[in-house]
């Protein structure tokens, strides 16, 4: 099939199966590839695009599935998915821009310039959207491509006309200037912290508020914390006091929206669903709240700035994902389900052998000293894998760390809890994994917020129903800590939290009841919430 004319390109895509969204994906790119090579008349070459776009979105989404459903190292395979997803973003803008190109001297779309740089600066923001959703470093030139396409609607007098757009699933309209603003946003909201899951909405919700934020160039008058952006340059959005004056600096103001935020969740209080304020129907109330209520300050205030300043540091860390694993490291014994009071083990281990196991094992690793017997509880240990990686130190603060290792075999989720301890430091620390990004060579660099506290490991349940009998699991007590205005907590298995819950918390032979009070964190494998000390029952 000849991918050049228009005639046959149309007829391409009534004949298209998206369930097969591979080969719908390469006819898709083979048409709009096609077309840009040729340069068809404007009229034409425009009517095949609007026609593909639906489609393509769908194959598009299919594709990158390979490398949004969780974070991955890169591998061949991923990375050309990826190339051939953003590759395929790209042409689409260039192709929308060689035609408002072709059209300046033939002049047969006039009515459709507002569409042809609307559709430039969307189709570009999702070129450089894709590599937050990979989880990949931007490649350099991402930026300036986005600012390029939004300064020609600036410059064309087309920045703030809409034009219907029904890939914006809420106003189902658009303008240059608003889906230039939404990948602004999209890059204030942390996105390499975020889910799939959450991405999306972030990426939804920005189109949804992108009408509420303004660009000028007031920026002279403006705090240091306010956001700028130099249009001639290759970044986002930063603080202006960071940046140099320049004739190309625009200030972000993103007060109105900020309003509307706070409208947003005064109606989730007043029990709206999302779905009837426009941030759709897959996404419940009170993650929305959760969610809305993070992005309030990036969006809608200004730069924050640190609570604790970070500097470079070179060094290690040993860093674990597991489990049993941090709590071994933190009581030098596996979780077992604890004795009743009084009565001797099965196995007559002692605390005073499993102190001297974990002079053996330091954090999974053995330590140079090793005797012939290994005891049964170091035996379980090797056996369940409890292993732990040295990364390395880029810099730190009081609340973190932000580390760096090879990619290859690691695997990580957002927002998991893991155990981190410096290498000249005695004790085992637990963190929140708040953010991740492979580089373009392949290494991984995390961002781990330390939780504050000295964690102990100790044994939770649910109180029972009279007559039973629940087992304990896991789970970590952080006590106060004064000098970080931290009250205590307790970290529990994941969904564990409900409010007003009673459960039972079992530290060495004392145990006691407490109730769950409010959820502060909640990750991919742990509850993180307020407890009353002593709740008014009798235990079970």
């Amino acid at each position: 099939m000849d991918y050049t004319q228009p005639a046959a390109c149309l007829d391409a895509l009534r004949k298209l199966h998206p369930i097969d969204f591979r080969a719908t994906h390469d006819t898709l790119s083979r048409i709009v590839r096609g077309l840009l090579g040729a340069r068809p008349a404007p009229n034409q070459h425009l009517e095949v695009l609007e026609a593909a776009r639906d489609t393509l979105n769908f194959a598009q989404g299919e594709m990158a599935r390979s490398y949004t459903t969780r974070p991955l190292p890169p591998s061949r395979d991923a990375e050309r998915t990826l190339d051939h997803v953003v590759g395929l973003w790209q042409a689409m803008a260039r192709s929308y821009a060689a035609i408002a190109e072709a059209d300046a001297r033939e002049g047969t779309l006039e009515d459709q310039r507002a569409l042809l740089a609307q559709r430039r600066v969307c189709y570009e923001g999702m070129a450089l959207v894709e590599y937050f959703r990979a989880h990949r470093e931007l490649p350099a030139g991402m930026w300036q491509a986005v600012h390029a396409s939004y300064q020609h609607a600036v410059r064309e007098g087309l920045a703030r006309v809409r034009v219907a757009d029904a890939l914006n699933e809420v106003w189902r309209a658009q303008s240059p200037h608003e889906a230039y603003v939404a990948v602004l946003l999209i890059d204030l909201a942390n996105p390499y912290g975020r889910s799939e899951r959450e991405l999306n909405w972030v990426i939804r919700w920005a189109q949804r508020f992108a009408p509420y934020c303004a660009l000028d160039d007031k920026v002279d008058t403006q705090k240091p914390s306010a956001y700028g952006v130099d249009t001639a340059g290759d970044g986002s959005l930063r603080p202006l006091g960071l940046l140099p004056r320049t004739p190309t600096l625009l200030r972000f103001d993103g007060s109105n929206l900020a309003i509307q935020i706070q409208a947003v969740l005064a109606q989730f209080k007043r029990g709206v669903k999302p779905a009837s304020l426009g941030l759709g129907d897959d996404c419940p109330t009170s993650v929305s709240a959760r969610l809305l209520l993070s992005l309030y300050r990036p969006w809608g205030l200004a730069a924050s700035g640190r609570r604790f300043p970070r500097r470079a540091k070179a060094g290690q860390v040993e860093l674990t994902g597991d489990w049993l694993a941090i709590g071994f490291a933190l009581n030098g014994e596996l979780f077992q389900q604890p004795r009743a009071t009084g009565t001797t083990g099965t196995t007559g281990t002692t605390r005073r052998q499993l102190k001297d196991d974990i002079s053996l094992l330091t954090f999974g690793e053995r330590a140079q000293h090793v005797v012939e017997t290994a005891s049964p509880v170091r035996v379980q240990a090797s056996q369940a894998g409890f292993e732990s990686e040295h990364w390395q130190v880029l810099d730190q603060s009081v609340g973190g760390f932000r580390l760096q290792h090879p990619g290859d075999g690691v695997r990580l989720e957002h927002h998991q809890l893991v155990g981190i301890r410096p290498l000249d430091a005695e004790q085992l620390l637990i963190a929140d994994l708040s953010w991740l990004m492979y580089r373009s060579e392949g290494m991984l660099e995390v961002g781990v917020n330390v939780l504050p506290g000295i964690p102990r490991a100790i044994s939770v349940r649910p109180q029972a129903a009279p007559g039973r009998r629940e087992p304990f699991h896991q789970a970590f007590l952080l006590p106060p800590s004064p000098a970080l205005k931290s009250a205590g907590s307790l970290v529990l298995p994941p969904m564990w939290f409900e409010a007003d819950r009673i459960i039972e918390v079992r530290e060495g032979e004392t145990s006691r009841h407490v109730r769950l009070h409010k959820l502060l964190m909640r990750g991919t494998n742990f509850d993180q919430c307020s407890f009353d000390t002593e709740a008014p029952i009798n235990p079970a």
